[in-house]
């Protein structure tokens, strides 16, 4: 076994393309999800094309600008390259398994898309070391095939969703959540993403448009309870509203099938409603105002995941 740095990796390659990798894992679930960007979009297509195809821990992937996440199972399976294997190569992620405090992707590649894991992946910002299983695994493109062993930090997935921070004369909630996000940068916890989700706009009691905001963070595990109660502080202290809801889902997990998924974007709920919807769910309330708001902020979590739809009508795809 040869192991090497993410510098090393780059001394004995050259500088390559790979912007980031890391890796989340929920344990209850059997589930992990894996970040990658890089810097061009074409490459990353091509390399969810090829991974979802291989199979192995792979459930799917979704791709977003130059960036892709990776939706997997913990533990290792078999892959399959198909046709691509002697005719254009191909690229598959084996196994995703939980080593303490560490997580560890394990690879496969043949030809250019051996280069990709073998050479270009492992000097992303967010590896640990990279392990090549022999010599011949270190000597990459042409017909050659690749196993490669990333290790990386352990990351947990946190889906935060806010609504009714503002009043009919003041305030917004996306602009109230986007900088709860600056002014909550914690060490060990990475921000992923903010969604608009748009909920019933026939809700009689709200504001204008109707729209809940959330934010999904990968957090080192230890940094879980700071990273809720700074963003409860901060919402708290700011909201221009006496019914500001605050929810929260620690794990990764899809919740389309759920009723009330669909429950928030075509009708109206009550508090009381949401709050044993959210029970169900595992979803838990940060707030102490036990407000309206609450409604809003399970469907940002429900719907927090879902991409462009979330904000859209139930129903409306672009």
């Amino acid at each position: 076994m040869i192991t090497l740095t993410p510098d090393e990796v780059k001394q004995r390659f050259g500088p390559l393309f790979a912007q980031k990798f890391l890796v989340m894992v929920d344990e209850r679930a059997g589930a992990a999800e894996i970040l990658e960007q890089c810097r061009v979009r074409g490459t990353i297509e091509w390399d969810a094309m090829n991974r979802q195809r291989a199979g192995g821990a792979v459930n799917r992937c979704r791709v977003e600008g130059t960036s892709m996440t990776i939706h997997a199972r913990l533990g290792k399976y078999p892959v399959n390259f198909g046709s691509a294997a002697g005719d254009i190569g191909g690229q598959a992620l084996e196994a995703v398994e939980v080593s303490g405090d560490e997580v560890i992707t394990i690879w496969a590649g043949i030809a250019g898309a051996g280069v990709g894991i073998a050479a270009c992946l492992p000097q992303a910002p967010g590896v640990i070391r990279t392990e090549y299983p022999s010599e011949d695994d270190l000597k990459v493109g042409g017909a050659r095939t690749n196993h490669v062993r990333i290790i990386s930090p352990r990351y947990e997935k946190v889906c935060i969703g806010i609504d009714d921070t503002d009043t009919k004369t003041e305030g917004a909630t996306w602009v109230m959540t986007l900088k709860c996000v600056e002014a909550c940068r914690i060490d060990g916890v990475e921000f992923l993403n903010m969604r608009l989700v748009q909920l019933n706009p026939a809700v009689p009691n709200k504001t204008t448009n109707c729209v809940s905001s959330a934010l999904n963070f990968a957090v080192r595990p230890g940094k879980i309870p700071k990273l809720l109660e700074s963003v409860r502080s901060f919402v708290e202290k700011n909201t221009f509203s006496r019914d500001t809801g605050i929810a929260c889902y620690h794990g990764i997990k899809d919740f389309a099938d759920s009723p009330v998924a669909r429950q928030v974007k075509t009708e109206i709920l009550t508090r009381e409603q949401a709050e044993r919807e959210a029970e169900s769910l595992g979803i838990e309330f940060l707030d102490r105002n036990n407000g309206k708001g609450r409604i809003g902020a399970l469907g940002a979590v429900v719907w927090g995941n879902r991409g462009t739809e979330a904000a859209g009508l139930y129903g409306e795809l672009l």
